[in-house]
């Protein structure tokens, strides 16, 4: 249970480390209790399933012919607002630089920021996967949280 409990602050402090995270995602955390056990977990879900669907219309709108930037920063506004109420940082961050691209109405610039998201994107979800599955690992050990 120790070694368990030691993996996961490790883990976790690394996801702060390499600004996977921040602090929004502390505060996310501290919004679950006994009573809703899974809360981040579902949320995190919502912002997966949220993220695809945007990452496939972000996609879809640069491939039009005559592209249309209004469409395309309020599809990039949208995954910056869930991904920062997730503390997904790194995300966040590549959707303000689209944003500046799609003022500039610069295609180029939003399909490198557009690839460059599917990377952070991936990377956030498949660091988050494995968070909660060490997590349950400790929950099921006999561990309780919160251990932050």
């Amino acid at each position: 249970m120790e070694q368990i409990q030691r993996k996961l602050a490790e883990y976790t402090a690394s996801l702060y480390n390499e600004k996977i995270l921040d602090e929004q995602f502390i505060q996310l955390q501290q919004l679950q209790d006994e009573s809703n056990p899974d809360f981040v977990v579902e949320v995190v879900s919502l912002f997966f399933e949220d993220s695809e669907r945007l990452l496939n219309e972000l996609a879809k709108t640069l491939n039009q012919t005559n592209v249309d930037f209004k469409k395309l920063d309020a599809h990039v506004h949208q995954l910056k607002g869930s991904s920062s109420s997730i503390g997904a940082q790194r995300v966040q961050r590549v959707c303000i630089s689209f944003r500046n691209y799609c003022d500039d109405r610069n295609v180029e610039g939003c399909l490198k920021c557009l690839q460059q998201i599917k990377i952070e994107y991936t990377v956030v979800k498949n660091k988050l996967e494995t968070l909660f599955k060490l997590e349950k690992q400790f929950v099921d050990a006999g561990g309780s949280f919160p251990v932050v």
